[in-house]
Formats: structure tokens, C-alpha cells, sequence
């Protein structure tokens, strides 16, 4: 599974709310609520994270692999 927990410590880090990536960066609401639910989202938003935070990908996101415990 994909999650993006490591994106909100990386917009801490940068100073940048939430709230700015909206209004200031035209990020959509709809699709920061995906990234917090860790929903599939498309690369194109995963692009311009990483040219807004001026970061690598892996500042935004992570692999955890799925627990198969079937």
C-alpha cells in the first residue's frame, strides 16, 4: 500500500499549510482529502508536491507492504 504520511511532515517542515497548497498553489481540496485517506491519486498531483516542496518523492510518500495474514 502506498501512504502519504511523510507528506504532511515535509509541509511542516517547509512552513506550507494546508490551506496555501489551496489558495495560493490551486491544489484541489478533493484530492488533498485522497491523500489523506491514502487513496489512489494521480501522478500529475504527486508532481507538483514535489516542484512546490522542492522535494523527492519519498518526502511525500512511502511503500508499506499489505498484511496478507489470509
Amino acid at each position: 500500500m502506498i501512504k502519504y504520511n511523510r507528506l504532511w511532515s515535509t509541509l511542516k517542515k517547509r512552513g506550507i499549510s494546508q490551506y496555501r497548497l489551496i489558495k495560493d498553489f490551486g491544489i484541489d481540496k478533493a484530492q488533498l482529502h485522497r491523500l489523506r485517506k491514502n487513496m489512489v491519486v494521480k501522478t500529475l498531483i504527486l508532481n507538483t508536491l514535489c516542484q512546490i516542496l522542492d522535494c523527492q518523492i519519498e518526502e511525500i510518500m512511502e511503500y508499506v507492504p499489505d498484511d496478507d495474514t489470509d
